[in-house]
């Protein structure tokens, strides 16, 4: 018998809608009354592959039958055969697995300051721009410059200088000789979807060379395909120190990846740890969701539908005055212009469709990788009718 307190029981940090979702396919979600929703948030870019693929279903299978878990200080055959797998793809030298990205990015601060004592004669800073999010462990939202987190949890960690985004000067300027590092993300995506200009990201790695820091990505929510290419870093034809990956890369299972290169590659034994870190069932869903990206045609057929979702989100924008859209591959803003985004969203659920609004004034779409264009056409007919709502009953459901 369902508890009729269970919702209270929860801790309350975050505003959740009433509907109870039972089960998942593809694009689409249904709930506890078998409505179905299309699906374009896809847990924040989490579910890389769709609700429930049946590559990581049989996967996470397979290895639930044979092992678990055997525990961070042994191997396992996932995580030699991802770690192999995951450095070949994207060029890396070392990788360890993480259980989130929030942990991944903590993870690269450790390490951008380990390098900085055997390097860089102790220098320990580390510049961040804009309103960036980068998780929310005390570090990482110490390193974030999203406004929320501006009074919280004082006092922050220490360590941490913020610039504008997309101001290389600004950059450029605090860069001193106790800077170990920059950390950046290529896409901006809690603070609307803001991509980086390739003038900023390109120079950004030339300053990191010229000053001799390094240079963080932090690809959480822009790596494993979401912008059409395994790692945003290529879009901009540069190459970080180091990079950070979570949400898809483990396809709904709880999985991030911490890469380096080079003298980047400077941990030692006991500096870095987590009890489920690598284990065999995480990096069994991994495997199987980076091989799947990795095949043939995969990145292309990715490329196709993000241009048919924005071809169409356009027209779909200009017809209700707003616009023009943000981002790369499948993670696209539509800023709105004089519209409560918030508001597009809850009339967007009552339509049966999924999408939300890391700002007030942008939506923000994050659909599966695989998403069909049947899909997208029938996103674009509800997202036209929840535009309709918003603008004929603003109040309604506000």
């Amino acid at each position: 018998m369902r508890d009729p307190l269970a919702s209270l029981r929860l801790m309350k940090t975050v505003e959740r809608p009433a509907q109870l979702f039972v089960r998942g396919q593809g694009s689409w979600l249904w709930d506890a009354d078998d409505r179905a929703y299309l699906d374009f948030t896809q847990g924040w870019a989490v579910n890389s592959l769709g609700h429930s693929p049946s590559v990581v279903v049989d996967a996470l299978k397979r290895q639930a039958e044979a092992v678990i878990n055997p525990g961070p200080a042994y191997y396992n055959r996932g995580m030699l055969k991802l770690a192999s797998r995951l450095c070949q793809a994207s060029g890396s030298d070392q990788v360890y697995f993480l259980n989130s990205g929030a942990e991944a990015v903590e993870g690269a601060i450790k390490l951008a300051r380990k390098w900085g004592r055997l390097h860089r004669g102790g220098a320990h800073r580390i510049v961040t721009a804009g309103n960036s999010f980068h998780g929310r462990s005390l570090a990482t939202m110490s390193a974030s410059g999203k406004p929320a987190f501006a009074d919280l949890f004082e006092p922050k960690v220490p360590g941490f200088t913020k610039v504008p985004y997309n101001d290389l000067d600004a950059l450029a300027a605090a860069v001193d000789e106790t800077t170990v590092a920059v950390l950046l993300e290529p896409v901006q995506g809690e603070a609307g979807v803001i991509p980086a200009t390739l003038d900023y990201l390109q120079g950004a790695e030339r300053l990191c060379r010229e000053r001799g820091v390094l240079l963080i990505l932090d690809e959480v929510q822009t790596g494993i395909g979401r912008c059409g290419t395994l790692l945003a870093e290529e879009l901009y034809g540069i190459r970080a120190d180091i990079i950070t990956l979570g949400k898809g890369l483990g396809g709904g299972v709880p999985l991030a990846a911490l890469l380096a290169r080079g003298n980047a590659c400077c941990f030692e034994p006991g500096e870095q740890g987590g009890t489920y870190h690598g284990n065999a069932l995480m990096t069994a869903a991994g495997l199987a969701v980076l091989n799947t990206v990795l095949e043939p045609g995969f990145l292309e057929q990715v490329r196709e539908v993000a241009q048919h979702l924005r071809e169409g989100l356009a027209r779909v924008s200009r017809r209700h005055g707003h616009g023009p859209l943000r981002g790369h591959g499948l993670m696209i803003g539509l800023p709105l212009i004089q519209q409560s985004a918030p508001l597009v969203v809850r009339h967007a659920l009552a339509e049966g469709l999924l999408i939300n609004a890391p700002q007030p004034g942008c939506l923000r779409f994050t659909p599966a990788l695989t998403v069909s264009h049947a899909n997208v056409d029938e996103m674009l007919k509800r997202l036209n009718r929840a535009f309709a709502l918003a603008k004929s009953k603003p109040l309604e459901i506000a």
